[in-house]
């Protein structure tokens, strides 16, 4: 069984930094992309950044310049430092994987989310 557990999450003031990390675990044969995104209530789940296996990178327009997502394959691992918070970047931060656990097979999971609160 694969899981995917965040940590990193917190209180933060505007202006600051906080970096997530997602460590997928279990019996892994491969992962695809890795993702980020976030949610408050009453709106959509939407993604903030994701990488592929090939390390190729794609931003939400609202995060270009201030979040950089990258990934650790050794530690099957996935980051997102993000600089200059806002408070709009208050949000349960959920991790995506698209992982092959049987051979030729691709399932996608989620982590449990972190919250991540930006307020002075």
């Amino acid at each position: 069984q694969v899981q995917l557990v965040e940590s990193g999450g917190g209180l933060v003031q505007p202006g600051g930094s906080l970096r997530l990390s997602c460590a997928a675990s279990g019996r892994i044969f491969s992962i695809r992309t890795m993702s980020w995104y976030r949610q408050t209530p009453g709106k959509q789940r939407e993604l903030v950044a994701a990488i592929t296996d090939g390390d190729s990178t794609n931003y939400a327009d609202s995060v270009k310049g201030r979040f950089t997502i990258s990934r650790d394959n050794a530690k099957h691992t996935v980051y997102l430092q993000m600089n200059s918070l806002k408070s709009e970047d208050t949000a349960v931060y959920y991790c995506h994987a698209v992982i092959m656990v049987v051979a030729n097979i691709w399932t996608a999971y989620w982590g449990q989310g972190t919250q991540v609160t930006v307020s002075s």
